[in-house]
């Protein structure tokens, strides 16, 4: 008896094709983001596990140079092996530009030293000695060659037109990431300066890691790399990604929600026939249940497809990001995971049902006779909005009150996804009373009856109306919080770059630079700045000096100090604190901070500065208490003031002549300044390709449902057209309606977004960096963006009525009768 059921039910879809249409994609692309952006994560979180591991060695103690610029000598390693720590292995890194301007690294290593790390010497074998034998290849892992389809044999064609070759894939699982594995030699002839860029370490006693700390020489640090300290350093990045997922989620589902809920509307008359023949009510719950299940199976598997495209798609920028940021060796091609399927399926199916229980169970509790009765639509409209409404503002009530509590991380998410929900449940209530009083009040009929209609055409637009404000309010807040962010960046860095060159000789070198550079005609000034790293419980702290000229004063961008706080950081034991490090511990101008180690206790804080480059605590003092405190140690960087309108590249062929320094020593505030900027670009496109995919999301979801409300009220407009209004006129009233719909959606969206960048600017970025931003309004941004939403709701209007209108009206009666 209950296959019949089923077959009379799914009977509507062949009536309103599009119905079943809205259906799959609203859930399909809300979990073809999620699944995404969950892949996203995953991937990157299991790259992390093989980010202490070369080959399939553990090596987790990283020997380096305090400086990044710097190398290590190689006599350094030479003095390692004969101590006995054969556990350590050298490895050099340049980065290289393909011809498809893909950023990759490649990492020399030494096969003979990798012969100690090596269980297996037939693995070593062939992962380590053939590099060393002509041709040279090169190693690449199998997930790059995948990404990139390459073959064993094939050459890597770089930006320069040069080739980098032949090509060796690692097909042992035992390589991973954007890595390329050459000998060391090979990477000597590519690039020739002399040093090492790091040594790995596997793990060794207690005893023998001290003995290696104490004999490392100034200069040199030795760290330990981990997968939780990947981990907590990527988490606000990986969160913000999730955040993003699950708003194109609930877009979706707003989307899916409208359509069975319209498809329940629809199907009244029907349900009612069926119950006057004796279909019970739980035959009737148990054939709509069966089409919702697979309704939900089917969008859930064709969401996986989708989402694993986009994931694949967006791999590149999000890994190229977290390797500009973190260091992170993320590999560039995304599998099918099992979890982050069985995480959409689980919240496809919690969503699913949870948007159509309360259709369901309005259906299914209603008399018989009552839904035979053909009811208007509009009837139910205004008690749902209005129950919506309530819940609005339950919502809004526990946003302010989680916003009047301490602030976090989680508690900024919590009180965006309520703020949404509040006016995304909203809005649709205060559409359906501005269209009905304007129904009542204008004094044209043809406009009564344009909002009567358009009011009436909310049980089948209202909630797709919520996901396109919900769109573009991310679409506004995203573009605001980006914009905010890098026109904040750019000025930062305008007023810290003050110096034309910066240099980074050894501490050995620096002070005959100095004086060298104050003798040349083309330098007004020279600044030293010295660096130094120590271990606190609160984590690392970088201790930075600056001198006392009223250029470094002018470089310095203050929050806040105290009165005369430029005197007291040179004249007493002062010191300024970057804004993440006040806003984490909590530290204000006058309070007393201890930075352990030889500096002690008893420094003041003068005052709070800006830094956004930084993700460490930072502190910065006068030369005089640097000198005193940390003398013989730390590295120290030059900046050289250059007379107005003197070009530097003379200077600095002369300076890398004299001094024998390497071009990547030196650099001009320009390219330090185009640096940073490109790498803050590469990283918020993936916020803006999300953001628009979730615009383009909700514009589909507008269509369809006006597609699917339209055909479903062609006898009502075959009527229209019989009593005398012409095709052009029906065209231009839907095209008008969507239009006032994406407006007012518009208008509502607008302050919303501001409100969400504001939130998302005060609390997440606040709490997750501690940085404090100003936001900038962006207007040719938002133009461009409402622009297009708009023509394409008044194209969404227009097609489904010029469809119905290209038959006669009389035909068109007919076939809605």
């Amino acid at each position: 008896m209950l296959w019949p059921v089923v077959k009379a039910l799914l009977g509507h879809y062949r009536r309103y094709p599009f119905q079943i249409l809205l259906v799959w994609l609203g859930l399909t692309l809300g979990v073809s983001l999620l699944v995404g952006v969950t892949a996203i994560n995953e991937h990157a979180r299991e790259s992390y596990q093989h980010g202490e591991k070369l080959f399939s060695n553990p090596v987790p103690y990283r020997i380096r140079p305090k400086h990044a610029v710097n190398h290590i000598p190689q006599g350094y390693y030479v003095q390692l092996r004969r101590d006995g720590f054969n556990q350590c292995a050298p490895f050099t890194s340049i980065n290289i530009n393909t011809a498809k301007n893909l950023d990759l690294t490649l990492i020399g290593i030494d096969p003979v030293a990798m012969l100690q790390l090596e269980d297996d010497i037939s693995q070593s074998k062939l992962n380590s000695l053939v590099l060393m034998k002509p041709p040279y290849p090169v190693l690449v892992s199998q997930d790059l060659a995948s990404f990139m389809r390459w073959q064993d044999g094939d050459s890597i064609r770089l930006a320069d037109g040069s080739d980098l070759g032949p090509i060796l894939v690692e097909r042992d699982n035992r390589l991973n990431g954007t890595r390329i594995i050459a000998d060391m030699a090979l990477v000597r002839m590519l690039d020739s300066k002399p040093g090492i860029t790091s040594i790995a370490c596997a793990e060794m006693s207690q005893e023998k890691l001290d003995k290696l700390k104490k004999s490392l020489p100034h200069g040199l640090s030795i760290v330990r790399s981990s997968q939780a300290e990947l981990e907590s350093l990527t988490q606000a990045f990986h969160m913000n990604l999730s955040a993003m997922g699950m708003l194109s989620f609930l877009v979706g589902l707003f989307i899916f929600y409208q359509a069975m809920s319209l498809s329940l509307t629809q199907r009244q008359p029907l349900v009612g026939i069926l119950r006057q023949t004796g279909v019970s009510g739980w035959q009737l719950t148990q054939a709509l249940l069966m089409e919702l299940v697979v309704l939900v199976f089917v969008s859930w598997l064709c969401g996986n497809v989708f989402g694993m495209l986009l994931a694949n798609q967006l791999i590149p920028s999000v890994s190229a990001s977290l390797d500009d940021l973190y260091n992170a060796n993320v590999g560039l091609a995304i599998h099918w995971s099992f979890k982050s399927s069985a995480y959409s399926l689980a919240m496809a199916l919690i969503g699913a049902f949870a948007s159509c229980t309360w259709p369901l169970v309005r259906l299914l509790r209603s008399q018989p006779i009552r839904l035979t009765t053909r009811l208007s639509l509009l009837r139910f409209t205004g008690t749902e909005f209005a129950v919506q409404a309530l819940l609005a503002c339950a919502l809004a009530v526990a946003a302010v009150a989680i916003y009047q509590a301490p602030q976090s991380q989680e508690s900024g998410f919590a009180i965006i996804a309520l703020m949404l929900l509040s006016v995304a449940l909203f809005t649709p209530f205060l559409l359906w009373r501005l269209f009905t009083s304007f129904s009542y009040s204008m004094r044209w009929v043809k406009v009564r009856w344009f909002f009567s209609d358009a009011a009436a055409s909310m049980s089948y637009r209202g909630v797709a109306t919520m996901a396109f404000m919900l769109a573009m309010a991310a679409n506004i807040g995203i573009e605001t919080m980006v914009g905010s962010f890098r026109d904040t960046t750019d000025k930062w860095l305008s007023q810290r770059l003050a110096a034309d060159l910066y240099i980074h000789p050894n501490s050995s070198s620096a002070a005959r630079l100095s004086s060298w550079l104050t003798k040349q005609p083309e330098v007004k000034s020279v600044w030293w700045r010295w660096e130094k790293e120590t271990s606190t419980p609160e984590g690392s702290l970088q201790v930075v000096s600056t001198g006392a000229s009223e250029g470094e004063l002018e470089a310095l961008t203050v929050k806040l100090g105290v009165p005369n706080y430029w005197y007291h950081l040179h004249h007493s034991k002062g010191v300024m604190v970057s804004e993440s490090m006040a806003l984490k511990l909590g530290i204000r101008p006058g309070d007393h901070i201890d930075l352990h180690g030889k500096a002690g206790q008893g420094w003041q804080v003068v005052g709070v500065y800006y830094d956004y480059g930084n993700p460490y605590n930072q502190v910065l003092m006068s030369h005089r208490n640097w000198l005193y405190t940390y003398a013989g140690s730390g590295s120290v960087a030059l900046g050289a003031v250059l007379q107005d309108g003197v070009n530097p590249d003379g200077l600095k062929r002369r300076m890398e002549s004299v001094f024998r320094l390497s071009s990547e020593r030196i650099f001009d505030n320009g390219s330090i300044h185009k640096q940073a900027m490109s790498v803050f670009d590469r990283t918020f496109s993936i916020a803006d390709t999300l953001g628009s995919i979730t615009l383009v999301i909700a514009v589909f979801g507008i269509f369809f449902s006006t597609v699917a409300g339209e055909v479903a009220r062609q006898k009502h407009i075959s009527l229209l057209r019989c009593l005398g209004m012409s095709g052009k006129e029906l065209i231009l009233m839907g095209s008008l309606q969507l239009f006032v719909f994406g407006a007012i959606a518009i208008i509502v969206a607008m302050p919303l977004g501001l409100a969400l960048a504001h939130l998302v600017v005060d609390i997440v970025i606040k709490q997750s960096f501690g940085w404090t931003l100003e936001l900038q309004f962006i207007p040719q941004a938002y133009i461009n963006t409402i622009l297009l939403a708009i023509v394409s709701l008044v194209v969404a209007g227009a097609m489904p009525v010029l469809r119905l209108v290209r038959n006669t009206p009389m035909k068109s009666l007919r076939d809605a009768l």
